[in-house]
């Protein structure tokens, strides 16, 4: 439930959300586990895993989904192995060097042969639709998975009208100035870990974890031109995170002083925890963007 990372995306068009048709739409897209012969299934599956029963959680105008992976492992060198031994059994039996078309087909064929005693794994993403903000943020640390799951999801609903998330200002710049002058926006606070990186292709990049931040030392690569790309920050007293000049959001943890806070719930019930969970969760992601984009000086005008 309580999501590790941020990849964001913002709407570039107004944009609302029906539960019901959602909820049809993702239907068309189900996951469902690989066959014999399959490498791979995406699909979208509960929302709140095996305590759930809609492919859609909504509440309060925040929509979460979730989509599956199942993915066929065949080690490559297992693949390359049998290979090179059909290879060498053909070309002694006919007494020829096999063309690279061939061993391309041979190569599908031990694929398809192998695929049957693969063993599988499974991973879940998921993301939470705001219009309230109009973003979407993608519980993932790769944009490459991101990116793959809004596909899908644009597939389900004909159109996703999102662009990434950017700001008027580089976020390195602001980051710079914020490390330069031991200055960060409530209520935010800077933490012990930053990234500084040049500019130049000469220059390199030099991390820094569990480092007062405000030392000469680590000040001296501003001085020369490195501009602080990545640097962990506290929200308040409920959100620790490392923020990106990239714009993505890693290692989101929330406190346990902020996730006890449904503590009188209980646990006697899943599902009205995890409903109480969520809540309280969106409520504090929101928070949490409106004052990233306000600290960073607001968003660069959409196209």
């Amino acid at each position: 439930m309580w999501f590790k990372n941020l990849t964001v995306y913002r709407f570039n068009k107004p944009f609302s959300v029906d539960t019901e048709a959602l909820e049809k739409s993702l239907e068309d897209f189900t996951f469902s586990p690989c066959s014999s012969q399959d490498i791979s299934k995406f699909g979208f599956s509960n929302a709140l895993g095996k305590q759930g029963q809609t492919l859609v959680h909504s509440a309060n105008n925040r929509h979460l989904i979730c989509a599956t992976k199942e993915e066929k492992i065949l080690p490559s060198q297992v693949v390359k192995e049998a290979l090179e031994d059909k290879v060498a059994q053909i070309e002694a039996e006919e007494d020829r060097k096999l063309a690279k078309k061939e061993k391309d087909a041979l190569k599908d064929e031990i694929i398809i042969t192998l695929l049957p005693r693969a063993f599988s794994r499974r991973s879940q993403i998921r993301a939470l639709i705001i219009p309230e903000i109009e973003m979407i943020l993608v519980d993932s640390s790769s944009a490459v998975k991101a990116e793959e799951f809004l596909a899908l999801l644009r597939k389900a609903m004909g159109s996703l009208p999102i662009i990434p998330l950017s700001f008027k200002v580089p976020i390195e710049s602001q980051l710079t100035d914020w490390v330069k002058t031991d200055s960060t926006p409530a209520p935010f606070e800077m933490q012990d870990e930053a990234e500084f990186k040049s500019d130049s292709d000469e220059g390199g990049i030099v991390r820094f974890k569990q480092q007062d931040l405000t030392e000469a030392e680590v000040l001296a690569h501003i001085e020369v031109g490195k501009q602080v790309h990545k640097l962990a920050l506290h929200f308040g007293q409920s959100i620790a995170f490392l923020l990106q000049s990239d714009a993505g959001i890693k290692r989101l943890k929330f406190s346990e002083e902020f996730r006890a806070g449904n503590d009188e719930v209980g646990t006697e019930d899943p599902m009205a925890r995890l409903d109480a969970d969520f809540a309280l969760m969106g409520s504090e992601l929101i928070a949490l963007m409106n004052s990233l984009v306000e600290a960073l000086g607001g968003l660069e005008e959409s196209i």
